[in-house]
């Protein structure tokens, strides 16, 4: 008997769940640097196999939504009211960040990611691994099948406010300053340029 595709990709998803809820705990409890990818296989009770078939790396069990991180932000694009502008919808998108990160919530993970200058390194970055899906995201909605240098450029800018905002002392803040700073790159170049 076969089982449903639905219920194996159920059962898929609640193994990857375990294995990352089970690194988070033990990671908080004791510290990244001193849990091993044994540990944490061990405790969501999974073969080290079954820990790397769900997770590339030691860091990626630390930022398992990676990808759901990158569906959100580019549905900032494509999902967009109208009238709100590309600079505009990726601003609130970003000031949804901020906010999360200032949660109290987030705290003790941002804490872990800053202890450890492996969690660091990957979390500066993660982000800029979307750079492909958001300038295809935005040249999309320019109506052109490629993204030029500009939208690349653009979208690397975008991607950056990440971590610079959450190491500033006020993220929404410096959300809002470096969107000023590189929203009329957008108005005078690609807006402009890019919809001939």
């Amino acid at each position: 008997m076969t089982e449903e595709p639905g219920r194996r990709e159920r059962k898929k998803a609640a193994t990857r769940r375990a294995i990352a809820d089970a690194a988070l705990r033990l990671f908080l409890e004791r510290g990244y640097d001193a849990v091993g990818i044994r540990d944490v296989a061990a405790e969501a009770d999974v073969a080290i196999t079954t820990l790397f078939a769900h997770f590339p790396s030691k860091e990626a069990l630390v930022f398992d939504e990676n990808q759901k991180r990158e569906d959100r932000l580019i549905r900032a694009v494509t999902d967009r009211a109208p009238g709100t502008s590309i600079p505009q919808a990726l601003r609130d998108h970003l000031h949804l960040l901020a906010r999360e990160i200032a949660g109290s919530g987030s705290v003790a993970f941002w804490q872990l990611v800053d202890g450890s200058p492996a969690l660091r390194e990957y979390a500066a970055t993660m982000w800029l691994r979307h750079e492909d899906a958001l300038a295809a995201a935005i040249a999309a909605d320019l109506g052109r099948p490629e993204p030029s240098t500009a939208v690349r450029a653009f979208a690397r800018f975008v991607l950056d406010v990440h971590s610079l905002a959450r190491a500033a002392p006020d993220p929404t803040a410096a959300v809002d300053e470096i969107f000023d700073l590189i929203t009329p790159g957008w108005d005078t170049v690609i807006d402009r340029k890019e919809r001939r």
